[in-house]
């Protein structure tokens, strides 16, 4: 695969982003540089000589950077010139190495590929190598044009300095002279102030005469006057100079500014300076890549040496190999040959000894010819007398056969009827329920009638098929009149549970109740199911789904609360679904968890689901809860139902991950009528790790008679700190009732010779529908359909972390790297893990060799099933894990982390300490990259190189039986166990 498929550089993120190398701006020069850099040591791309050049650019460049000491004597025009000649010189070398580079490449190819991997890494670190140069001299460049403007500004502002100095100067000069002209100018109105005074005393003296005032007026009057005159003017002055300091302050604010503006200058000056010296240790930097680049083209050629050497090893080793085919061939020819002389001389023998054979036997012929003649006429005699007594016998036969129809008609309606199908008689049981829930029939009636269906009772069967057609009442009327002592045909188990596959289900939980009640069901024991009544199940999967005429009550936050009860059949299978007439409408929700009030809800219905048992009457030998959602029923039943005659069953409560435990405040536990404060201790229902907090899970290991698991390995890792959640120590106390049985699939669901969602369906006797699945998938997909061969890995999963989301990740890269095609299906409820898949699912939306659906799609599940090749399942922790035994039945080799479940159900096909006949897949241990691509490589291999040997695998694990028919015994002789405990203390009470 080349570089362009899948990314080689290590910056290559998940999401589909690369780094792509973008311009650098001077301004932010460095904040860019650390993008500049070569990927790899190793990479090699020119000669000794082109280094050296790049050498003195580098030293030419240290040479004449800026000294801040030495701005006068500067020249920014002389520094640009010398960088830009050496600049120039450097990629002239640098065109030359990448030619170099490139002639290496075509060489290369000429030859026999030691290593494509190799090569084109060293093509791709070659071209890095070749745009962080061009980007760094450009950058270099950018910076020195950037100088030079900043000096011309600089020499420009400088000058404008110098003016505004000299005008300062005239200015002080001016302002000095105001101020002498001013204090004159003060001066002169004191004195006429003066004036004025002695005017108006003159004007007071009577008697003056008018000659005297003429002669000696004129003067005062005269010089009065020019003394105003002047007064004006100096305001005039006094008003311009005003102006003109208004001015100047004007001046200095703006040359105040022009010196700040210079400062910054100088700063950014200072840090351009800073940066092409960094620039210059980059560069340096480059030039020692750049020679470790010449030291392994070296390298490359002496290998190149090597390998030829080896090539004609290689020949002179292949040319002895085919003479000694010849010699081989030869030697078989001959082998041949004599066989069939060997073969000749045996048959020449054998027609000899027959020859002498023939003679003797035709004697002996003869003598028994003369005996059978003397026997045929003896028996015919015998014959007749014979033929008298058979005809004496039919009529005797007759007499018997018509005896033995009239017994089998007698004996025909005690016998169980066997053809009818499962769900035949679940529809009549829930007949029979409805007829007791709406009061048409007794208790003792209806328990009556249960044990004869549970029977499958042919006299039931019979009246029910005579009564086809007529109404209710008469139905009713014919099958209580059928009401007699019966016999226990075994147990009565009901499941209380939050999921159902297929009608509601979220993950291996609903499964399981399924699987196992339909196992149960086949081996003769009455199974029943109770389910909330979800809005978002998928109603049209339920037959014969029909309300009661009846409302049950049940207690729930210290009131009564109503519920409507609808029944159903499910994969044949009798089903109760509870509907709660709740202001909080609890399963009215759109989804089936992830609601705040999940523990209001889930106490809820386990409390609802004991009282239908209660009003329905039923006496079950095991309430079976599955979770924390419903392990509320252990301690309801022991704690209210059981003193209220709920009495007869044991029960047993199987937890299918315990990371999930449902823990609450202890207030809480009181909406359902346990009492809080009692239970609230620490050897009941009280969390291990909040003294405050109840936890549902413990509450039903301690009040349940029997706990289990779904796996052996999982048993034992619950039992530990790490991987008990806290509830280790709970584990470990009651560990004589705790035990784990793996879990098995519902092979009539998962079964590849029927099922309808494959576009051609296939067996393990013929596999060739398997390779038409597989183009189909690649067609649907829009993959690539060039190799059929090529390998296929596929996952199903929840991506949440305990599935090993980065391990999935990486086991797709992986799968491009080692040249196969790679399909995830599957969805997370954690939002930062479906953005960051959402990511990486845009960025392959157009690659031929990788595909993922963000969803969960029931068709689409069943197809990828059955083409891919392998299954890859690296879970950090896993209970159980049904994907891996759907996988090997539809012939595909799972690839899994040995974990919980998926260390009981595959083994390594290396591992020579487990039977060859129990090796179907390949394990690693180490929770990471290194354990994925381990695995991988080796199935890689195994798949690649031994063709046959691999279609060995597909078949015997498609062999292999994963049904619950061998779960179910373990749960069978569980359930018996604790049931004949019971009655052992029963009766010694």
């Amino acid at each position: 695969m080349s570089p362009e498929d899948v990314p080689m550089n290590d910056s290559f993120q998940p999401d589909g982003s690369e780094d792509h190398t973008e311009k650098i701006d001077p301004e932010n020069l460095d904040a860019s540089l650390p993008a500049i850099n070569l990927k790899n040591e190793n990479h090699g791309s020119s000669d000794a000589e082109g280094s050296e050049t790049e050498d003195n650019a580098a030293d030419t460049i240290s040479n004449t950077s800026i000294n801040p000491d030495q701005e006068s004597t500067f020249s920014g025009e002389e520094h640009a010139n010398s960088l830009v000649k050496s600049i120039n010189s450097s990629e002239f070398h640098e065109a030359i190495v990448l030619e170099d580079s490139k002639s290496l490449v075509e060489n290369s190819g000429k030859r026999e590929p030691f290593s494509n991997i190799r090569l084109d890494d060293l093509i791709g670190m070659i071209k890095n190598a070749e745009k962080n140069i061009l980007l760094l001299n450009q950058a270099r460049i950018r910076a020195l044009e950037d100088l030079d403007k900043i000096l011309t500004e600089k020499e420009a502002l400088q000058g404008e300095i110098n003016i505004l100095e000299t005008k300062l100067a005239e200015t002080d000069a001016r302002i000095k002279v105001a101020a002498q002209e001013k204090v004159h100018v003060e001066l002169l109105e004191g004195q006429l102030e003066k004036l004025k005074n002695e005017l108006s005393e003159r004007h007071a003296i009577e008697g003056i005469e008018h000659d005297m005032n003429k002669n000696d007026g004129k003067q005062p009057f005269g010089e009065f006057h020019s003394l105003h005159k002047e007064l004006k003017s100096l305001r005039k002055e006094n008003l311009l100079l005003k102006t003109d300091v208004e001015t100047l302050k004007e001046t200095l604010s703006i040359v105040k500014e022009t010196d700040e503006r210079v400062e910054a200058l100088e700063k950014e000056r200072s840090s351009l300076a800073a940066s092409v010296k960094d620039l210059e240790f980059k560069l340096t930097v480059a030039n020692d890549e750049v020679s470790r680049i010449s030291n392994l083209k070296k390298e490359c050629m002496d290998l190149w040496e090597k390998i030829e050497d080896l090539q004609g090893l290689l020949d002179s080793a292949t040319k002895q190999a085919d003479h000694a085919i010849s010699i081989l061939e030869e030697t078989r020819d001959l082998r041949k040959k004599v066989t069939r002389l060997e073969e000749s001389l045996e048959e020449a023998n054998s027609y000899r000894v027959s020859s002498e054979k023939i003679k003797y036997y035709n004697e002996l012929m003869q003598q028994k010819i003369k005996l059978l003649e003397e026997r045929l006429q003896r028996s015919d005699e015998e014959i007749l007398s014979h033929v008298q007594s058979y005809q004496d016998s039919v009529k005797e036969f007759q007499v018997i056969l018509t005896s033995l129809k009239e017994e089998r008609k007698r004996r025909a309606s005690d016998e169980p009827v066997d053809d009818m199908p499962w769900e035949f008689w679940s529809q009549l049981l829930l007949l029979v329920d409805g007829w007791l829930f709406e009061k048409k029939i007794s208790p003792s009636e209806a328990r009556l009638l249960r044990k004869m269906v549970w029977k499958r009772d042919g006299r039931i069967y019979e009246a029910y098929m005579a009564c086809k057609g007529k109404n209710n009442p008469e139905i009713r009327a014919a099958l209580v009149n059928l009401v007699s002592s019966g016999v226990r045909a075994g147990l009565h188990v009901i499941h209380i549970a939050a999921e159902m596959a297929p009608i509601a289900k979220v993950g291996g939980l609903g499964d399981v109740v399924t699987g196992l009640s339909k196992a149960l069901q086949k081996k003769g024991h009455l199974v029943e199911v109770v389910l909330p009544k979800y809005d978002c199940m998928q109603h049209d999967r339920v037959n014969d789904l029909r309300a009661l005429d009846v409302l049950l009550e049940s207690y729930f936050e210290g009131r009564l609360h109503k519920n409507k009860i609808w029944v159903g059949t499910v994969e044949g299978l009798p089903v109760y679904f509870i509907e709660p007439h709740h202001p909080s409408k609890f399963f009215w929700r759109g989804q089936f968890y992830g609601e705040h009030d999940d523990f209001k809800r889930f106490s809820y219905f386990s409390r609802a689901a004991l009282e239908l048992l209660l009003r329905a009457g039923k006496k079950p030998d095991i309430i079976h809860c599955h979770d924390w959602q419903t392990a509320f029923v252990a301690p309801l039943y022991w704690d209210l139902y059981a003193s209220k005659g709920l009495n007869s069953a044991r029960i047993c409560f199987t937890c299918h991950n315990f990371e999930y435990q449902g823990t609450a405040p202890a207030k809480e536990l009181s909406s359902c009528g346990l009492d809080a404060h009692q239970l609230n201790r620490p050897d009941r229902m009280q969390d291990n790790s909040a003294h405050d907090t109840v936890n549902p899970v413990k509450g039903a290991v301690v009040f349940s008679n029997i706990v289990t698991t779904v796996s052996p390995t999982y048993a034992q890792e619950v039992r530990t700190a790490e991987g008990g959640r806290g509830l280790d120590s709970t584990l470990n106390f009651h560990s004589r009732k705790f035990v784990g049985i793996l879990n098995g699939i519902d092979t009539d669901a998962w079964n590849p010779s029927t099922d309808n969602f494959l576009k051609v369906q296939y067996s393990a006797d013929d596999i060739q529908g398997k390779k038409e699945n597989k183009q189909a998938l690649r067609k649907n997909l829009k993959l690539s359909m060039d190799d059929p061969m090529q390998p296929l890995v596929c996952c199903i999963t929840r991506l949440v972390p305990q599935k090993g989301v980065h391990l999935i990740r990486h086991a797709m890269y992986r799968t491009i790297e080692l040249g196969g095609q790679f399909v995830l299906l599957g969805s997370s409820p954690v939002q930062h893990i479906q953005s960051e898949f959402e990511g990486i699912a845009n960025h392959f939306r157009s690659h031929p060799q990788v595909r993922l659906i963000l969803k969960y799609d029931e068709a689409l599940s069943h197809l990828i099933y059955a083409a891919s090749d392998m299954f890859i399942i690296p879970s950090m922790f896993e209970p159980c894990g049904l994907t891996q035994m759907i996988a090997m039945r539809y012939g595909s080799v799972p690839i899994t982390r040995k974990t919980g479940g998926l260390n009981d159900s595959v083994f390594d096909v290396d591992d020579d300490n487990i039977p060859a006949r129990f090796r179907n897949g390949f394990t690693f241990l180490s929770p990471d990259e290194q354990g994925v691509s381990s695995a991988l490589e080796r199935a890689f291999d195994y798949y690649t190189m031994d063709h046959e040997s691999w279609r060995e695998l597909v078949y015997s694990n498609m062999k292999i039986d994963f049904s619950w028919d061998s779960s179910a015994e373990q749960y069978i002789e569980l359930y018996e166990q604790s049931v004949a405990r019971a009655r052992t203390g029963a009766n010694r009470a």
